[in-house]
């Protein structure tokens, strides 16, 4: 990336240390940018954390790492690569399923197109040539997705109006309005293997009744791509983009919570923090929650997206996170398992419907990062990360230590454990737990902002994506931009460094569609 010579030592201050954040942070010090990030917690990733206790190293957020190309691509940027800033491991399996007891064997979902095809045969007799078909529609979605809409500003409908778009556009009608699930029903009939096809719109933040059939994309990154894992966690990721950040002269500043965003004649001056401090800047990058940077940082009359906005919009679900510290080991779980309930539909009423509830039982998922990396766990125990998808309602409380959480948050989570222990053969799983940290929809609300309790960001409904979703640059104050979960392009580590993409794109008045040119490598 060149600087260009007009943005070279301009104060930009970017709000929030997390990935989007620290991302933006990079970039913008590689434009020549100086650059302050103020982050409200005292560490930083936001939702990508890390919490440490008794030799336990757990993540908090993020722990599936999918679209590799777009981490070289952002890294390139910065004139280094994934290879120099992470250790990747491939995982085999990419990740196991479970349904109830009685229902069958765990499945081990292997990456690859043979290996996914000979899965699928093996389950339903037509169903490897039917997956055959739906991986090549898949990768085609996904190619489109990352050629004409995740960097594109949506600045103008130049990218919507290109020929080679339009002449796709019979193809690409259906998939925008048939839903993922209505598409995967249509082509297989075995439960576990629609499961398979579906449970991808929960990393998207919403259910497969909801989410646009375009998206079943994502099964071109597991079935067919494969799962990587950076040894050591997210929060190595996290760590490398600090590094590059301020190897570019951004400056992290923790505990500084901003109050406000300054602004004359409607454009941005700057930043008002809790303790009362003012600090100018001719640029600020919220990655803060949207919902908290709207209706709490800017004035009425500077709001792009004010309070009567938000109650036609979709959130993600919240969740309800357990972080266990297992002694002894588990051979019957996976890096990744997913536990899947016979009552699909039932469950995601459960979390997205009018009478919102826990789900019990959960369809869930189980990270054990130990059984790759050992250093996440002491000799002889292992690690875990377990997510279930509840309401988005910070209502249903905030968890604890060792138990101290709400009542009613620390039940469900019992009974959670309960589940596994019954439906992956570990019996005595609660009596083998150590360490025990509940994390809730009221943390969501209290540590991050998150409106609703929300766990993802905007849910990726059909008009919540795309040309419909929150741009990355202010429509009311010059000099403001936006980047992160809910705003373009969407949910996910990955999404999150193309959004800090598209505000240094926005900075340039790039218009295109595709992402920014990477510079030429340099010769040894």
């Amino acid at each position: 990336m060149t600087p260009p010579a007009e943005d070279a030592h301009r104060p930009a201050i970017v709000i929030g240390a997390g990935v989007a954040g620290l991302a933006t942070a990079a970039l913008l010090g590689a434009e020549g940018w100086d650059v302050t990030v103020l982050e409200a917690r005292d560490e930083i990733g936001g939702r990508a954390g890390v919490w440490e206790h008794d030799g336990f190293v757990f993540d908090t957020g993020p722990s599936w790492y999918l679209m590799p190309e777009v981490f070289e691509h952002f890294f390139r940027l910065l004139g280094t690569s994934s290879a120099e800033q992470l250790d990747l491991v491939r995982l085999d399996p990419a990740y196991r399923v479970y349904g109830p007891p009685g229902t069958g064997d765990a499945i081990d979902v292997v990456s690859g197109r043979e290996a996914s095809t000979a899965l699928f045969e093996s389950l339903e007799p037509g169903a490897g040539a039917a997956l055959d078909a739906y991986l090549d529609s898949a990768a085609d979605a996904y190619e489109l997705a990352v050629s004409r809409f995740l960097y594109d500003t949506y600045s103008t409908t130049a990218g919507l109006r290109d020929p080679a778009l339009l002449k796709r556009l019979p193809r690409l009608a259906p998939l925008l309005t048939r839903s993922l699930a209505d598409h995967v029903e249509r082509r297989f009939a075995h439960p576990r293997l629609r499961q398979i096809l579906g449970y991808p719109a929960v990393f998207l933040g919403t259910s497969p009744y909801s989410a646009p059939s375009l998206y079943h994309l994502m099964s071109h990154l597991d079935l067919a791509d494969g799962v990587l894992y950076p040894r050591g966690g997210f929060g190595e990721v996290v760590r490398a983009l600090e590094r590059l950040a301020t190897e570019r002269g951004a400056v992290i500043e923790t505990g500084a919570r901003v109050a406000h965003i300054t602004a004359t004649d409607a454009a941005a001056t700057g930043v008002r923090l809790a303790d009362g401090r003012r600090l100018d800047a001719d640029l600020v990058v919220s990655t803060a929650d949207l919902h908290r940077t709207e209706t709490e940082m800017l004035p009425p009359s500077l709001q792009s997206y004010p309070e009567p906005w938000w109650t036609k919009r979709t959130p993600s679900p919240g969740a309800l996170l357990l972080l266990l510290g297992v002694e002894g080991e588990l051979p019957q779980l996976t890096h990744h398992t997913l536990v899947f309930t016979d009552d699909w539909r039932g469950n995601f009423a459960d979390v997205f419907g009018r009478t919102a509830r826990i789900p019990d039982p959960a369809s869930l998922y189980v990270c054990r990062p130990s059984a790759t990396d050992p250093s996440v766990a002491p000799a002889g125990h292992e690690n875990l990360f377990l997510l279930v998808p509840v309401p988005a309602e910070p209502e249903l409380g905030r968890g604890g230590v060792d138990g101290a959480g709400d009542p009613a948050i620390e039940a469900a989570a019992d009974r959670v454990i309960a589940q596994i222990a019954s439906w992956c053969g570990i019996r005595d799983l609660a009596d083998r737990i150590v360490v025990r940290r509940t994390i809730a929809p009221g943390d969501f609300a209290a540590e991050y902002g998150a409106w609703r309790g929300n766990a993802l960001g905007l849910a990726h409904t059909l008009r919540q994506s795309a040309v419909f979703r929150p741009r990355t640059t202010s429509r009311r104050v010059s000099g403001l931009a936006y980047a992160g979960a809910s705003v373009l392009p969407g949910i996910g580590v990955p999404m999150c460094l193309i959004s800090a993409e598209l505000v240094v794109k926005g900075l340039r008045g790039d218009r295109s569609p595709g992402p920014l040119a990477e510079p030429a490598p340099v010769e040894a």
